[in-house]
């Protein structure tokens, strides 16, 4: 079975086809008659994750990071690259770049994108409950789970957006804004993938997967949720600024994914914050679209 992934580029105004990284296995694991076989032992657990973290965080691994630069088409003039190169595989997956490659805008009321991305937005989450044009409904009350039940009701009514990042992309992602943190606490759970082909198969990957929460105390876009989930191959997820009251910037980092696709999910109080129209559209039609660390992609409301 054949399935192609679209994604709409903000830049060209165009559908484009993604590139994936481990294509063939992908579809052997979701879509071929040998995947309930496969998605236990792949899926299911770390394991599998973990011993091919742990093989990328070796130095042997570096010689995987040419052709997947080859076949990802990275532009390697953004990276900032280390004195004698990278040491791992990982170590260039976690890569950091050059402060001009991602501008932040000046006016703090816009609200950016935390991390490159595929983005999907909902404005409305009515009784607080997500619903994919393709893939399976899930609420607030799931991705907060039973560590964050008591924080459910106060984002009925209120929006959220999922930033999937794929392994071409730049997998640290960013604060959308100056603020304080409250709580934060870690959920263990399953490793699907977070491809839109794993979604559409009727996995609850956002409620069911590893992830991690922080809710937050934005300057200007109110109380706020930001979960980091791992996903197939993420061997690990390492989120700064943890601590109750720490304080943190707009623009600054908020953590790192190791080897794999991931997502980073941004959940906000009802009235608070106004995504762009294209992207509302592009959602409407279960369509991604193509976007930037830094890039805005809406605006806060005042209270």
């Amino acid at each position: 079975m054949k399935e192609d992934t679209q994604y709409y580029n903000r830049e060209t105004g165009k559908l484009e086809k993604e590139s994936i990284l481990g294509d063939r296995w992908l579809r052997l694991a979701y879509l071929s008659p040998i995947r309930g076989a496969l998605q236990w032992p792949l899926f299911s657990h770390a394991l599998f994750s973990r011993l091919m973290g742990w093989y990328l965080d070796r130095p042997s691994s570096v010689k995987r990071i040419a052709p997947t630069v080859r076949q990802l088409g990275i532009n390697m003039d953004e990276v900032i690259i280390p004195e004698g190169g990278f040491t791992s595989f990982n170590d260039f997956f976690a890569r950091e770049l050059k402060p001009s490659a991602r501008p932040l805008p000046q006016d703090p009321n816009l609200l950016i994108s935390p991390a490159d991305c595929r983005l999907t937005v909902y404005p409305l989450l009515t009784a607080g409950l997500v619903v994919p044009v393709k893939g399976t409904p899930y609420s607030m009350a799931d991705l907060l789970g039973l560590q964050g039940s008591r924080y459910a009701r106060a984002f009925d009514g209120g929006s959220l957006m999922v930033c999937r990042l794929c392994p071409a992309d730049y997998h640290r992602y960013h604060f959308p804004d100056d603020g304080l943190v409250e709580d934060y606490w870690v959920t263990h759970g399953k490793y699907h993938s977070v491809h839109p082909i794993a979604l559409q198969r009727g996995h609850r990957v956002f409620a069911e997967n590893f992830r991690t929460a922080r809710i937050m105390a934005l300057r200007h876009g109110g109380l706020a949720a930001m979960f980091s989930v791992g996903a197939f191959g993420v061997a690990s997820i390492h989120d700064f600024a943890t601590d109750p009251q720490t304080e943190f910037y707009r623009g600054g980092q908020a953590g790192f994914f190791t080897f794999g696709g991931s997502t980073v999910i941004l959940a906000f109080q009802a009235n608070r914050c106004r995504f762009d129209e294209d992207l509302v559209a592009q959602s409407a039609q279960g369509v991604e679209t193509l976007v930037k660390v830094n890039s805005p992609i809406g605006a806060f409301l005042a209270p």
